[in-house]
């Protein structure tokens, strides 16, 4: 499907980069590998400022609802600098997370090391990890982010699916769209 979007340092196939001790929303510490008992691990970069991660928010929802009976974890890390987005604040995921009774692990990546070992670029932005945690899926959740209705192409659906009948993921890659992630200076 043409050039890679990520660097070659971490392609398809590439082992899920480990991390430890995130806060989530919950009050709990999280860690890469505290969903090793699913069979799919999801994680995906967000925020609560961008209009693009506001728009998935019900969609990354829904995934979660309908793909938790199948051992699929969502994980949502925000890695936004406060200074100039105050409301991506850990604070503020909290109240984000209570407003819109999120079901997914929401953690918060303060030091910006989990969004460098992702080499992540963009909110919202998608990782897809099998049950071996190797990278089988990276880029958009859809192809319309503004309606819904319209949408044609359900990538990160459609890798997951693969995954779980034991097929390749036949688009492994899509560019992800959305707002970069604000990094400190």
């Amino acid at each position: 499907m043409g050039q890679s979007t990520i660097p070659s340092q971490f392609q398809i196939g590439s082992p899920l980069p480990e991390f430890s001790n995130l806060p989530g929303v919950d009050g709990k510490k999280y860690s890469s590998s505290d969903s090793s008992e699913k069979k799919i691990l999801v994680v995906a970069f967000t925020c609560n400022h961008c209009p693009y991660v506001q728009a998935y928010e019900e969609r990354i929802m829904t995934l979660q609802k309908e793909y938790a009976e199948k051992s699929v974890q969502v994980i949502c890390i925000n890695s936004n600098e406060i200074e100039n987005y105050p409301d991506d604040s850990y604070e503020k995921m909290m109240e984000r997370a209570k407003l819109k009774n999120f079901n997914f692990i929401y953690l918060r990546d303060e030091d910006q090391t989990v969004a460098n070992k992702f080499f992540a670029t963009h909110t919202p932005e998608f990782f897809v990890f099998d049950s071996e945690r190797k990278l089988r899926y990276h880029g958009r959740l859809d192809d319309n982010w503004q309606k819904p209705e319209e949408v044609k192409e359900t990538y990160l659906q459609y890798s997951i699916d693969s995954l779980l009948r034991g097929e390749e993921v036949k688009i492994p890659e899509t560019f992800s769209i959305g707002c970069t992630i604000k990094w400190k200076l």
